[in-house]
């Protein structure tokens, strides 16, 4: 290593994903290995996704992260394994104009900072620790010139959250759950690319952004040991639900798509209502907005939208099309309009150019909204959505050139 101090780094964009084939349930703790292969798509970076700049430095004396601003501890197992595993894939890297040289084995040596912001509320079940942990893994490859491809990176990736995996791919993507006991097979493959299905729209309601009673993980440990469904899931349902998914996906084939994706996001549900104690992820807004989906489907003869929900009450909706979408988000509006002191600009974020094919330009435009025929007094719930965030299938991760994104201050490595 060059004696002078210096500070290397390197900044990542990586998506979040929301799984339309659910991962629920462990088979080894500490590895992550599932009980069953999942499938997932990947949303738009620009709306959902996770920044992470790490760096090193002779100057760092221990390994610091801070997540949106706020330093936590990188103690933690999960850190500790993605830190690990990467740093026994770091290769030489010598960068003259900086006067900066690391051979393989001064890795071990070095320190790492760490900061990673999210552009969307942390651990309310929008997949937050899954985009995290992929940026983290992807980032520090970068920074180490790790060799490994995404799919490699994807197995480490898993032991911080499961679903990160899947983060490190664009489009539809499958989490393998493997065999081997080490875990070396469990891992990410993308099926198809964004462009792949482009006319999809994702609609996503913002039901509550406050964290979760039951973590993913405890809720997960107590379906494994507790739910006879979860079992009778893993090994009869999931198996040929995943074989209808790819099929449905590489034919965009949008029927077989949504009855397999709100059908599997029940199943998960029912799963957590089957375990000791029961969980309940999902509110009475949460069951409103499926109810409101299934009397359109129904009403059209033909799915228009497919419904899932993660380990939140947030709900996703993926739209056949623009007209779907369109049509889906004035639905929507009548029924969960903003609280009266809203502004619609706050309270529809993302693509806002769906909004414009609605003709809604103004609170005073949602007021005016008729109500969805298919519904039969149909109610107004003002305030029940805290907010809506319109966005499509995205691309995996990327690097970030542009030093103005990094979040660490390239002299200091501290954050900015």
């Amino acid at each position: 290593m060059a004696e002078k101090t210096w500070v290397r780094m390197v900044t990542a964009q990586t998506p979040t994903n929301i799984a339309v084939i659910k991962y629920w349930g462990k088979r080894d703790e500490t590895l992550i290995l599932p009980v069953n292969d999942s499938i997932s798509v990947t949303l738009d970076p620009a709306h959902l996704c996770t920044i992470t700049t790490v760096a090193v430095s002779p100057s760092f004396d221990q390994d610091r992260m801070w997540l949106n601003g706020k330093e936590i501890s990188l103690s933690g197992g999960r850190y500790q394994n993605c830190l690990r595993e990467i740093r026994a894939r770091a290769c030489e890297v010598e960068d003259k104009e900086k006067g900066i040289k690391i051979a393989k084995n001064d890795w071990e040596k070095l320190h790492v900072h760490v900061a990673s912001y999210n552009n969307f509320p942390t651990a309310a079940g929008l997949a937050s620790s899954a985009a995290g942990f992929a940026c983290l893994v992807f980032a520090l490859a970068k920074l180490m010139k790790a060799k490994e491809d995404n799919s490699e990176l994807s197995a480490i990736a898993r032991q911080g959250s499961g679903s990160a995996c899947r983060s490190l791919f664009g489009g539809f993507v499958k989490w393998i759950m493997g065999k081997a006991e080490d875990g070396s097979d469990s891992l990410a493959v993308q099926l198809v690319d964004e462009k792949h299905w482009d006319e999809l729209v994702i609609i996503i309601a913002v039901v509550s952004s406050r964290q979760k009673e039951t973590s993913s993980t405890t809720g997960m440990r107590d379906s494994v040991e507790t739910s006879l469904l979860l079992q009778h899931r893993a090994k009869e349902v999931v198996p040929k639900r995943i074989k209808q998914m790819e099929e449905a996906i590489k034919n965009r084939d949008f029927g077989s798509f949504a009855q397999l994706t709100c059908a599997d996001s029940n199943q998960f549900h029912a799963v957590c209502l089957d375990t000791c104690p029961p969980i309940f992820y999902m509110n009475d807004t949460s069951h409103r907005i499926i109810s409101c989906v299934e009397k359109w489907n129904c009403s059209e003869g033909t799915p228009q939208v497919a419904y899932t929900f993660d380990a939140g009450p947030n709900a996703v909706l993926i739209a056949h099309n623009r007209k779907a979408a369109t049509q889906l988000i004035q639905k929507l509006l009548f029924c969960f309009p903003p609280s009266s002191d809203a502004d619609l600009n706050s309270y529809v974020i993302g693509d806002k150019s769906i909004l414009k094919d609605a003709g809604i330009e103004d609170i005073e435009d949602v007021e005016a909204l008729p109500p969805p025929p298919e519904i039969k007094d149909a109610q107004r719930c003002k305030g029940d959505v805290s907010y809506f965030i319109c966005t499509k299938p995205g691309r995996g991760p990327d690097l970030l050139s542009d030093e103005s994104l990094a979040l660490l201050h390239p002299e200091t490595g501290l954050p900015k």
